[in-house]
């Protein structure tokens, strides 16, 4: 990159906004620590017109762009990759929320949106946006649509690329696509905003969308189940969805090791339930609409449950600091896995079904190939979503434990693809899967992957190696 280019970018944004050097620091990191990430600058642009102009100087002079929002993913999507002389674009300032529509239950906001900020403004027209991360306080909402992110209340409302209606992008040439529709129905060709969805930044740059609200829900019902295995919490997971007409919108497995992990780790005392049970599930269910039915509909379905031994001891959560207390103990679980030191993370999905015997093999996998080794599998089994991560053994060091990474990632993902699943069930693919994502695939439609990227970006300026290897 000349120092030409770079006074251009200066002029284009304000010198306040190219930042070099020391001032890079806070953008130029890896969520996880994996990997440095080497920008030659760190652009923070102000609106789409000066995305698209940065671009177009870009595309000109083919140096690479890394788009970036909160920097808060998992698998390396916004690290410039050291000798790819990229750029970081960063989208923080375009955060305004440009129309919130209350009658049409439409939310359009732009990429540097927080998470939580969308919420909140949603709640304050009595609205609800549903999509609910670990992460929301910080995450931005490009980064979410960009890599279609989940969370936990995927079962019930979708994945992120479920809530979006339209998207404003720019494309690598520097050309915006005005797609920021609000219609429900729009059969008038190609869904071209799905290509943007999920692709990580590698077909374009999201700089705003248009969402769907729903109805903010009047009740909910949040409680602690006890079961004594995951094919219990399977059959409870059907019992529920059919027995609150559907109303479940979160079905959070956890193994005993969040509670003793909890108390052992964190110093957290807690252990709602009179005895321990080798798995629990944290269920909530919700309903537009206030009263005592939702609660009896949900204690039916635990009667049923407790009556056919599927479900040995429940407590519900009777007030916001309850509520609050139950899913710190499923929220403890990734800070349990920091504090250890030298977990091994997967994100993996697998048919609701086959989930019981994916875990059984996956736990038998990884205590065979390390005595000690402390597996913690945990997440949305609602939707088929399991977080498999593996604690090092008590006596080993986290370096050490963490040389066998490879291996024990291997095991997971192989024991996922052998039971119908995806080795990236939402937190994206990035550079971390990239080659594990090329051995894989159908090579067709890998071949499919890589015409797209050719059409969209023949330059291979957007995000590279990320998702597609060259």
């Amino acid at each position: 990159m000349s120092d030409d280019l770079l006074s251009r970018l200066a002029d284009l944004i304000g010198p306040t906004h190219v930042l070099t050097g020391t001032d890079m620091e806070a953008y130029a990191f890896d969520q996880r620590k994996r990997h440095e990430s080497k920008p030659l600058a760190v652009l923070r642009p102000g609106s789409t017109e000066q995305v698209a102009a940065i671009v177009r100087l870009c595309a000109e002079a083919r140096v690479p762009l890394v788009p970036q929002g909160g920097n808060t993913g998992l698998v390396g999507g916004t690290i410039a990759v050291e000798g790819t002389g990229a750029l970081i674009l960063n989208l923080g300032r375009l955060n305004r929320i440009r129309v919130l529509d209350a009658a049409d239950y439409t939310i359009t906001a732009e990429a540097g949106c927080v998470l939580a900020d969308i919420q909140a403004a949603a709640e304050a027209a009595d609205r609800y946006f549903p999509l609910s991360l670990g992460a929301e306080g910080t995450c931005m909402l490009g980064g979410n649509l960009s890599s279609n992110a989940g969370g936990i209340l995927t079962l019930r409302y979708g994945n992120a690329r479920d809530l979006v209606l339209g998207l404003e992008v720019v494309l690598p040439d520097g050309r915006v696509w005005h797609g920021l529709r609000t219609l429900r129905k729009d059969n008038s060709g190609y869904d071209l905003k799905h290509l943007f969805l999920g692709a990580e930044g590698t077909l374009g740059i999201i700089t705003a969308a248009s969402l769907k609200l729903y109805p903010r829900p009047r009740q909910v019902e949040t409680a602690l189940v006890a079961v004594p295995d995951p094919a219990a919490a399977v059959t409870l997971l059907g019992l529920a969805r059919t027995g609150t007409g559907d109303s479940l919108s979160a079905f959070e497995l956890m193994p005993r090791f969040a509670i003793d992990g909890a108390r052992e780790i964190l110093g957290r005392d807690q252990d709602p339930l009179s005895a321990a049970s080798p798995w629990y599930v944290l269920m909530e269910a919700s309903s537009g609409m206030a009263g005592p039915l939702l609660r009896q509909q949900v204690e039916a379905v635990l009667e049923t449950a407790l009556e056919q031994a599927i479900v040995t001891d429940a407590i519900f959560a009777d007030s916001g600091e309850q509520v609050r207390k139950l899913w710190l103990i499923r929220e403890g679980l990734p800070e349990i896995g920091r504090k250890i030191g030298g977990a091994v993370h997967t994100d993996i999905s697998v048919p609701v079904s086959r989930i019981p015997d994916f875990l059984a093999a996956t736990l038998a996998a990884v205590a065979d190939y390390m005595p000690g080794i402390r597996p913690y599998p945990f997440g949305h089994v609602g939707d088929g979503n399991i977080h498999f991560n593996v604690g090092r053994p008590a006596d080993m060091e986290g370096a050490a434990y963490l040389a066998h990474a490879h291996a024990i990632t291997d095991l997971v993902h192989g024991q996922a693809l052998v039971h119908g699943g995806s080795i990236s069930a939402e937190h994206g693919i990035g550079n971390h899967k990239a080659d594990e994502l090329a051995r894989i695939k159908d090579p067709v439609e890998m071949d499919l992957m890589r015409a797209v990227k050719g059409l969209l970006d023949p330059a291979g300026i957007m995000n590279p190696g990320k998702v597609l290897l060259p």
